[in-house]
C-alpha cells in the first residue's frame, strides 16, 4: 500500500509542479458564498490558458457565487464573474479563506 502522501495529486501551474496540500479540496466542492484561495491546478494546458485569460492565478481569492450539483460553479474575482464547468472546477484545488 502506498503512503497517503504518495497518493496526493500532482498539480502544476505553468512549469512548476507540486502536490495539492492535505487541506486543499476541489473548487467544485466549495459552498455558495464561500471565499477560497486557489492553490493548485491539476489540468492540462488548455485549462491553464483559460484561467490565465480570465486573470486567475495561484493564490488568488475567489468567491463561489453559485454552485450546481454537477460541480459547475460561478465564481467572482473582483468585479468579474466567471462560469466554470464541473470538469474544470474539479481540477482546481483551493483552500478556505
Amino acid at each position: 500500500m502506498q503512503a497517503a502522501q504518495d497518493m496526493t495529486p500532482r498539480c502544476h501551474w505553468g512549469k512548476a509542479s507540486f502536490p495539492a496540500t492535505a487541506q486543499s479540496f476541489p473548487l467544485a466542492l466549495a459552498g455558495e458564498g464561500e471565499t477560497v484561495r486557489i492553490v493548485a491546478v491539476c489540468g492540462g494546458n488548455k485549462l491553464l490558458e483559460r484561467l490565465r485569460g480570465m486573470g486567475i492565478k495561484p493564490e488568488d481569492a475567489v468567491v463561489v457565487v453559485q454552485r450546481q450539483a454537477t460541480g459547475a460553479v460561478l465564481i467572482a474575482k473582483g468585479a468579474g464573474r466567471y462560469a466554470l464547468g464541473g470538469g474544470m472546477a474539479h481540477k482546481i484545488y483551493v483552500t478556505k479563506g
